[in-house]
């Protein structure tokens, strides 16, 4: 097996293929890592999740993305990815994990669960989706609290907390209630987030106004205990009885692998990853960063749609440096 590559990739999710794709394209070779399956953050989303973004701002690869419905579903972008993957027989190993890259001289060194590599260039496409925002809360660690969601029949006649006012709370909010469940919210804020998605955001709030699913504003988690959740609220402490708990709090990227490789990282909010935004190289010559990693605790700030020119502005640079 040939373990020497012009371009490795850490991550198979839609960015990291678009780079595959471009890399192929200029005629470097290449390889892409996944810890998980393909696109794994998209695998993990919820079942029933609807993208923000409309079928043609998640294409990669020139090629169209054919849906039915004006926002694709999940299953839809999963099938999507997969077909592109196929269609440019890209070079994936999948559930391999990169655990060091070290530079010697001009060539980087990648050692992985499975296998070792030697690459010109490395890309870090590795996302966010991997480590949540802890409450950081007595009984956090209960087998009753996640700070993923997957799909809403789990939680019919339940009690379920739901922690946060973001798309993935309110989701998570009115789907659970569709299906039975008491649904609470708990919101450090005083509002439902101005960014949840404009045809959603009418239906969470209806349902607040209409008692159907309760909500505490400016109030946090104090406590999960076995049986009950403990808040702290404007009118003070309050004990609510509760069978499951779904923190949907955000998640960050792996800064420790960022800062073990070398990336300088600032410990101040919002600990962007230092690297040229108009060529996405880091402080490390030849390594570097593609899609919403780049924006550290900002996962706000790039998506699909908006970061797929990453691929295109760092081949550009692998090239016209080598040229």
């Amino acid at each position: 097996m040939d373990n020497h590559f012009d371009v490795a990739i850490i991550g198979a999710g839609p960015i990291g293929l678009a780079c595959g794709i471009e890399a192929q394209k200029r005629g470097l070779s290449h390889i892409i890592i996944e810890k998980g399956c393909l696109v794994n953050s998209l695998y993990n989303y919820p079942v029933n999740m609807t993208f923000f973004s409309s079928s043609e701002r998640l294409e990669i690869g020139d090629t169209p993305f054919v849906t039915t419905l004006p926002k694709p579903k999940r299953a839809e972008a999963l099938e999507y990815y997969r077909r592109i993957e196929n269609k440019f027989d890209l070079n994936t190993h999948l559930f391999e994990e990169v655990l060091d890259v070290q530079k010697q001289d001009n060539s980087f060194f990648l050692r992985t669960t499975k296998h070792s590599y030697e690459a010109k260039h490395v890309i870090v496409a590795t996302g966010f989706y991997d480590i949540p925002m802890l409450l950081n809360v007595p009984g956090e660690d209960l087998p009753k609290v996640s700070h993923y969601y997957h799909d809403p029949h789990f939680y019919a006649k339940q009690r379920v907390l739901v922690v946060g006012a973001s798309n993935s709370s309110v989701d998570a909010a009115l789907e659970t209630y569709r299906k039975g469940a008491k649904v609470t919210m708990v919101i450090r804020g005083s509002e439902i987030s101005p960014r949840v998605k404009y045809w959603v955001k009418p239906d969470i709030e209806n349902r607040i106004l209409f008692k159907e699913i309760d909500v505490y504003y400016n109030s946090s988690v104090r406590r999960i205990l076995e049986n009950e959740v403990e808040l702290d609220t404007p009118d003070g402490t309050v004990r609510l009885p509760n069978d499951f708990v779904l923190a949907l709090t955000g998640y960050q990227p792996n800064f420790s692998f960022l800062k073990r490789i070398g990336i300088t990282i600032p410990e101040e909010a919002p600990r962007i990853p230092e690297h040229n935004p108009e060529t996405m190289e880091t402080n490390i010559e030849g390594l570097y960063l593609a899609g919403v990693v780049c924006g550290g605790l900002n996962t706000h700030l790039w998506f699909i749609e908006n970061s797929r020119i990453h691929a295109s502005i760092i081949l550009e640079h692998i090239v016209t440096k080598e040229s």
